[in-house]
C-alpha cells in the first residue's frame, strides 16, 4: 500500500446535488449546522462499487479537517486496489500530550455503501432530503452519520482549543460493503504504528427506541457474526430449447435454493446472547419482549425460539443464517441453461466456522451436483470486553443526552464491520454508536434509507462527550 500525508489546497471537492428539503423550521447551534452540512455534503459522494467517488469524499474530508487546523501530517490517505477498483482509506491523528501515558484510542466509520439505484427509491438517493421527521438518503445510518459525527466532533474539539492526555486516531475504510481490503490494510497499520490501548467503532451499537421514540437500551456490539459467500451452481451440457432435457440447471438450483430457505440452523445461546435478551427484554414491550425473556431464562423454550426467529431484528442472533441474495443463469432465451449460480451469503455463529457450515449447506440441499466456491477470505473473531471506563463514558453521554440512565447492553451484532479485523488483532474493539433508531425504521442496505432527524441532532454531542471522559476533560 502506499501511504501519503495529504492535505487538499483550494475549493472543497464537488459533492453533487446538495440541497436538503427542509420541511421544518430548526434553530441550529453551529456545531448542529456544521455536522448537518457535512453530512449533507458526503451523502452527495455515491460511494458505491462501481463509482469510483471513494477519493472525491476523502479529499472533501481532508479539507475540512485542514481547515480546521489538523496539519498535512496528521492526515494520512492511502491508496488501495479493492478487488481490481481503487479505493482510498483516510487516518487521521489528533495529537494528545501524553500526560495520562495511556495507549491512543481509534474511532472506526467506512466511507462507502451500498449501492442505490435511484430509479428504485422514492427520492434521490445521493441527495440528502428531510422529510416527515426523517433524512432519507444511502448512508443516513450505514455509516455517513458515523463519519460526520466523528469528523464534526474532531473539529469542534479543534476549535476550542482542547488538547486530549493521550492521541486520538480517526481510521475510514473506502470498502468495508465489498472486499474490506482497505479494513485490513488499515488494522495492520493501527497495529504496528499505533498499538491502541482499544478501538471504538461508530458502524454499530446505538440506541434502541420504542414506537414511541423513547429510549429503551443502549446496544453496545461486543462481538459479530462471521461473514462468509458463497456461490453455489449447478452445471449442465445444455442444448436447444425446443428439445427439454430432464435435468435443467435452474430446476436443480432453485430446488436446491428451496431447500435451503427452509432450513434453520442450530440456536446458540452463548452467555452473551442469554444476557443481551434479559436486559433488553425488560424494556420490549409485548410478545417479542415476553419471548427475549423467556429465552433467556430457558433456550430451549420452543415458543421463544420460534419468536424470536421470525423477527428480522432478533434471527440472526440466534445462530448461523444463510440467505441467497443474487442469481445468474442461462446465456440465450432460445437455449437450455448451462448453467446456473446462486449467491448465497452467510452470518456464521461465532465459534462454528465456514467449514461446518459449508458441509451443512451441502447436506441439507443433498445434491453432488452442486458445487460450492467461497468467494473471499473470512475472519473469523473473538468477543471484545466491554472496559469499565468506556461503560463510564457511554452512561454519562446517555445522561446527557436523555436526561436518566439508560441500559447499556453488550449483544453480538449479526452483521460484520471493521471491527472484526481490530478484534483479530487482539484490540477490544465495541461499537457505541451516536445514533438512535427504532427497529421498523432500519433501512440500512434497503430502499428508502432513513434515519431519524430529531436522533441525527441529538446524537451530536455522544462523541465529545466520550472523548472528554476517556482522554482528559
Amino acid at each position: 500500500m502506499r501511504v501519503k500525508a495529504f492535505l487538499l489546497a483550494g475549493a472543497l471537492a464537488s459533492a453533487g446535488p446538495i440541497a436538503a428539503q427542509d420541511t421544518e423550521t430548526r434553530q441550529l447551534t453551529d456545531h448542529q449546522q456544521m455536522v448537518h452540512d457535512i453530512y449533507r455534503d458526503i451523502i452527495g459522494f455515491r460511494t458505491a462499487r462501481g463509482h469510483q467517488q471513494v477519493d472525491d469524499m476523502v479529499a472533501y474530508l481532508t479539507k475540512r479537517l485542514s481547515d480546521a487546523g489538523f496539519a498535512q501530517e496528521d492526515l494520512m490517505v492511502t491508496d488501495y486496489d479493492s478487488d481490481g477498483e481503487p479505493t482510498q482509506g483516510l487516518i487521521v491523528r489528533y495529537r494528545g500530550d501524553g500526560s495520562s501515558g495511556d495507549k491512543p484510542i481509534v474511532m472506526l466509520a467506512h466511507m462507502d455503501v451500498v449501492d442505490a439505484l435511484p430509479e428504485d427509491w422514492d427520492r434521490d438517493p445521493f441527495t440528502l432530503t428531510e422529510e416527515d421527521g426523517y433524512f432519507f438518503g444511502r448512508g443516513t445510518m450505514d455509516n455517513k452519520y458515523g463519519v460526520a459525527n466523528l469528523v464534526g466532533t474532531f473539529i469542534r474539539l479543534k476549535d476550542e482549543g482542547w488538547t486530549p492526555n493521550r492521541d486520538l486516531y480517526l481510521a475510514f475504510s473506502g470498502d468495508e460493503e465489498t472486499g474490506m481490503v482497505s479494513t485490513r490494510a488499515q488494522a495492520k497499520w493501527i497495529a504496528e504504528n499505533v498499538d491502541p490501548a482499544f478501538v471504538l467503532n461508530s458502524d454499530a451499537g446505538g440506541t434502541a427506541l420504542d414506537d414511541e421514540f423513547k429510549p429503551l437500551a443502549m446496544r453496545v456490539q461486543a462481538a459479530e457474526k462471521t461473514f462468509a459467500t458463497f456461490e453455489l451452481t449447478v452445471s449442465n451440457p445444455g442444448g436447444h430449447s425446443s428439445r427439454p432435457r430432464s435435468d435443467n440447471a435452474i430446476y436443480e438450483l432453485s430446488a436446491a435454493l428451496l431447500k435451503l430457505a427452509d432450513h434453520k440452523f442450530a440456536v446458540q445461546a452463548t452467555p452473551l446472547t442469554r444476557s443481551y435478551f434479559a436486559a433488553l427484554g425488560q424494556s420490549v414491550p409485548g410478545e417479542l419482549g415476553d419471548a427475549m425473556r423467556a429465552f433467556a431464562e430457558n433456550p430451549e423454550d420452543p415458543a421463544a425460539v420460534a419468536t424470536l426467529q421470525s423477527n428480522p431484528e432478533t434471527v440472526g442472533t440466534l445462530g448461523t443464517t444463510c440467505v441467497a441474495t443474487m442469481l445468474r443463469a442461462g446465456h440465450a432465451e432460445n437455449a437450455l441453461p448451462q448453467s446456473a449460480t446462486a449467491t448465497v451469503n452467510c452470518r456464521i455463529f461465532p465459534g462454528i466456522g465456514v467449514e461446518k457450515t459449508q458441509a451443512e449447506l451441502a447436506r441439507v440441499i443433498g445434491n453432488d451436483n452442486v458445487s460450492f466456491k467461497l468467494m473471499a477470505e473470512v475472519t473469523e473473531s473473538p468477543v471484545s470486553v466491554l472496559r469499565d471506563d468506556v461503560r463510564a463514558a457511554v452512561a454519562k453521554s446517555l445522561a446527557a443526552r436523555y436526561g436518566k440512565d439508560i441500559p447499556i447492553i453488550p449483544y453480538m451484532e449479526s452483521g460484520g464491520t471493521d471491527g472484526m479485523h481490530y478484534r483479530t488483532l487482539g484490540y477490544d474493539t465495541v461499537a457505541v454508536s451516536g445514533g438512535a433508531s427504532r427497529s421498523q425504521d432500519m433501512y440500512a442496505h434497503g430502499l428508502n434509507e432513513r434515519a431519524n432527524v430529531d436522533a441525527f441532532y441529538s446524537g451530536l454531542d455522544h462523541w465529545t462527550i466520550i472523548l472528554k471522559e476517556l482522554a482528559g476533560g
